[in-house]
């Protein structure tokens, strides 16, 4: 998952977090964000489907914890070897 600093592919990337589910038999990732805007995960080959709702917190509750804004998941398959 990738959190963008604003709505648009091309904001700067924020926070990253990674879900190996080839048991460590594909690439490895490091833990920092491998890419600075999603537009640049795209053209590595990654698919985009964005999970937050836009949606401004009720009065009163701007800094009560809920979901993160800007939230994209991005997925990409690789051939593993034999």
């Amino acid at each position: 998952m990738m959190w963008l600093a604003g709505p648009g592919l091309d904001g700067r990337t924020l926070g990253w977090a990674f879900f190996d589910g080839t048991a460590g038999k594909g690439p490895q990732l490091v833990a920092d964000p491998p890419y600075d805007t999603g537009v640049a995960a795209m053209a590595d080959g990654w698919r985009m489907i964005q999970m937050s709702q836009l949606i401004p917190p009720y009065p009163g509750l701007e800094r009560e914890t809920s979901f993160l804004k800007h939230e994209f998941v991005f997925e990409r398959m690789v051939d593993l070897p034999a």
